[in-house]
């Protein structure tokens, strides 16, 4: 009976030390932020310190396009060796209304973590990037982005560079004539 009660206590004493971790463990994540484009690009980031291990964070960055744009963007995060810094989990783009346009592609994994999204056709409207991660210790950890949006010229601009090729062509057939 008592080490049965021994047993039980053990058990219990366990249970209470792993929720205590995760009581430990909260969302640290920062509030919506817009990304300043300037000539159509915009750098964004965020140092994280003074955390517990195991806070995570879904950050996001918003921006406007015009109709027919293409967004390119880089994300990266350095920590000192895998086991300090940040792991970053996740690096997404979304529309305003919260619909998943597209998913990032992680190139790089460990001291480095490399994200790589990149995708086209997007309607004029608005749209926000999603960094997702977690804090892997107490040490200081950052990462870092670029964002490059290429708008798509409209069908007018198309017919007006034609239409001066058109007339370059008719100028130098005159010349030749």
């Amino acid at each position: 009976m008592i080490k049965t009660r021994k047993f039980a206590s053990a058990v219990a004493f366990a249970c209470a030390a792993m929720a205590s971790q995760a009581a430990l463990a909260e969302d640290i994540s920062n509030p919506i932020a817009p990304i300043e484009l300037t000539d159509n690009a915009g750098f964004f980031g965020r140092l994280i310190t003074g955390n517990h291990r195991d806070d995570t964070f879904a950050d996001q960055y918003s921006f406007n396009l015009s109709s027919g744009s293409s967004v390119v963007a880089d994300l990266f995060s350095y920590s000192g060796n895998a086991k300090n810094g940040l792991d970053i989990t996740g690096f997404s783009l979304f529309s305003a209304d919260g619909t998943l346009i597209s998913t990032g592609t992680q190139l790089e994994t460990g001291k480095t973590d490399q994200w790589h999204l990149a995708t086209g056709g997007l309607s004029g409207s608005g749209y926000y990037l999603q960094v997702e991660g977690k804090v892997l210790s107490q040490a200081a950890g950052a990462y870092t982005a670029s964002l490059a949006v290429s708008p798509v010229p409209e069908p007018a601009t198309y017919g007006m560079m034609l239409g001066g090729l058109a007339l370059v062509g008719v100028m130098a057939r005159r010349r030749k004539a």
